[in-house]
């Protein structure tokens, strides 16, 4: 494991892979870098792969107080500044970590070289606002346990269950959240929606949504990648944590999208 203190932040960081090229794997709101362990043998072997656990989550250092977009942007580009990447990367996301990588191609154009967005939870509408506001809350007054069960009911649900083991542990990593963090992020959500940002990414994108996301289904997410100019919509047979619950199917739409643009 590595460690690297940047842009005010410490975070765990792990680089693989071999090739001219980088991806960054960026996972989603409750999980770690180790979302990505099972996505990584058609991702690696043909260019370097850098992922981490985002501010707050996982092994880097936990949020005290608010947490914005720009500040989880920036994060990546202080960890590819400080991990000698100068060259254009490629970004692929989960969830929460989808909008952190549109907001960074957004932030830092020239550094973005394509886009693979699983479910981008750029933020919430004004109808689900209080909702997000009061899990944030619940998380605060109660740990992660008080809202494990209706979370993982609507973003891994029984049809997606396709190995118990995994599903297990996943489990149980997610309940490892530190709550403070988890709230935060989640306020995040509800005080800045992003969403309004799509037109101006200007890389190649790849959209892609779960058949059984009942969080951010293909009738949310494809109407966002039409806002992208030239982007590609993809729906999966999964679910909201694609790279988990199914991730030969998430490892493979971002390897053949990048491969053919020679990424």
């Amino acid at each position: 494991m590595n460690w690297i203190e940047v842009n005010g932040t410490s975070l765990r960081w792990e680089e693989s892979g071999e090739g001219p090229t980088t991806l960054v794997l960026i996972h989603e709101m409750g999980g770690t870098l180790d979302s990505w362990d099972r996505t990584l043998g058609a991702l690696n072997n043909s260019r370097r792969v850098l992922r981490y656990d985002t501010r707050g989550a996982g092994l880097s250092e936990k949020i005290g107080g608010s947490v914005t977009w720009d500040q989880m942007a920036d994060d990546v580009a202080g960890l590819l500044d400080a991990t000698g990447h100068t060259e254009k990367v490629a970004l692929a996301g989960i969830a929460v970590g989808g909008a952190i990588a549109a907001h960074f191609a957004v932030r830092y154009p020239h550094r973005a070289a394509a886009l693979v967005l699983h479910g981008p939870a750029m933020g919430v509408g004004d109808d689900r606002r209080q909702a997000t506001l009061d899990r944030a809350a619940s998380v605060e007054a109660g740990g992660m346990r008080s809202v494990v069960e209706t979370s993982l009911a609507a973003s891994y649900p029984p049809v997606v269950r396709l190995d118990d083991a995994v599903f297990a542990q996943f489990r149980a990593r997610w309940l490892a959240n530190d709550p403070q963090s988890f709230a935060a992020i989640n306020r995040m959500l509800a005080r800045e929606n992003i969403e309004h940002e799509l037109p101006r990414i200007a890389c190649p994108a790849l959209f892609t949504a779960g058949r059984h996301d009942s969080l951010r289904p293909p009738a949310v997410i494809q109407p966002m990648s039409e806002r992208v100019h030239g982007a590609q919509f993809l729906e999966l047979n999964t679910g909201h944590f694609a790279s988990v619950q199914t991730p030969g199917l998430m490892g493979q739409a971002i390897h053949y999208f990048l491969h053919a643009l020679g990424y």
